[in-house]
């Protein structure tokens, strides 16, 4: 499977930065996963589930998702997002503070094959942050478009001295982003192939699963504990 690859966007580092800039003007909740990272992560929504900035939830078992008031306030957001041709879950702003680590970890059913993807859009970065997918170094830089298969292990270190902020997209796969994946040379016969995880792995992912408290979640657990 494809762990990380490049798309062929790349987006105004001018414009991205002054929305950005309204964005700021708002307070940004620290992340909700405090096992996940030392330091300072935070995040504000463009999308929420209940229209809420501040709703910085990135899963629901309904999958519904209203755009804020914020993205509203975002004309140059509300272009990214248009141009990427396909329906949209959570959006957010996500800012890992001069300093501070995301430790490694693995997210459940965020891989291209799980019908949910996401995707990086770095605003403002540092040659010091140090981005690891499925334990790969890759190089993001501001205004290019990343996709990343986070079922992965990956961390993330910003050792530099300013902020790491982007703008992270979950995606719903549909023919569009099945065209554009094959050109990037996703291997598609190999998504009906058996997935097994290590114990470890199984482990984090019930962690993770447990923050979200859902009737969905809890089914997911147990499919787990029954593997």
């Amino acid at each position: 499977m494809m762990n990380s690859a490049i798309l062929p966007f790349n987006f105004s580092e001018t414009k991205l930065l002054e929305n950005l800039k309204t964005c700021e003007a708002f307070q940004f909740p620290q992340h909700f996963n405090q096992n996940d990272f030392s330091g300072d992560w935070k995040c504000i929504s463009l999308r929420s589930i209940d229209g809420d900035p501040s709703n910085i939830t990135a899963f629901s078992p309904h999958g519904e998702f209203r755009d804020t008031n914020l993205l509203k306030k975002c004309p140059y957001f509300e272009e990214v997002l248009a141009g990427l041709e396909c329906d949209k879950e959570s959006v957010r702003l996500l800012n890992l503070t001069a300093g501070s680590k995301i430790h490694e970890h693995t997210d459940h059913d965020l891989g291209y094959d799980n019908g949910v993807f996401r995707l990086h859009i770095p605003i403002t970065t540092n040659k010091d942050v140090l981005f690891y997918i499925d334990r790969k170094l890759v190089v993001m830089e501001v205004g290019s478009c990343w996709y990343g298969n986070f079922n992965t292990p990956h961390r993330v270190e910003n050792n530099g001295k300013t902020d790491r902020i982007h703008l992270v997209i979950d995606c719903i796969r549909n023919e569009w982003s099945d065209t554009l994946f094959k050109k990037l040379g996703y291997d598609f016969s190999k998504e009906n192939a058996l997935i097994e995880y290590s114990e470890e792995t199984k482990q984090l992912m019930i962690e993770q699963l447990k923050l979200l408290k859902t009737s969905t979640s809890d089914r997911l657990i147990q499919d787990l504990l029954n593997s």
